[in-house]
């Protein structure tokens, strides 16, 4: 069973994701309300994947990413964001995220999404 991490500031979307993962045979491994629990939840529980939120307190989705990256190269982090905007898709894809899932999402996307990356 594959460890997922969900990292959003917005309680709801942390179950939203949650439900539909466990539903379809993921392990919730942990949850984190902003970037820098995000941090330390990935390092403590080393998950196998990562749903990442960019728009968060204390620190962003972005800054998150970066950090994540820096501590495992091979990390792999789906961003999970309302926030479509080019400018962010491509700069979260440079900064190591294997993919980009625009809020407000299918369940069937983002397990979808999960399971290619899980492929890789």
């Amino acid at each position: 069973m594959k460890k997922v991490l969900i990292i959003d500031d917005a309680a709801f979307m942390r179950l939203a994701i949650r439900t539909a993962l466990e539903k379809s045979g993921f392990q919730v491994a942990g949850e984190a309300a902003n970037g820098m629990e995000g941090i330390q939840k990935f390092i403590e529980l080393k998950p196998d994947i990562v749903t990442l939120d960019i728009t968060m307190p204390e620190m962003s989705g972005l800054e998150a990413l970066k950090a994540i990256i820096k501590f495992d190269a091979n990390a792999k982090v789906v961003m999970v964001s309302a926030m479509g905007q080019e400018a962010m898709v491509r700069d979260a894809i440079m900064n190591g995220a294997k993919s980009f899932i625009v809020k407000p999402f299918k369940e069937e996307q983002v397990i979808k999404a999960l399971n290619q990356i899980l492929e890789m």
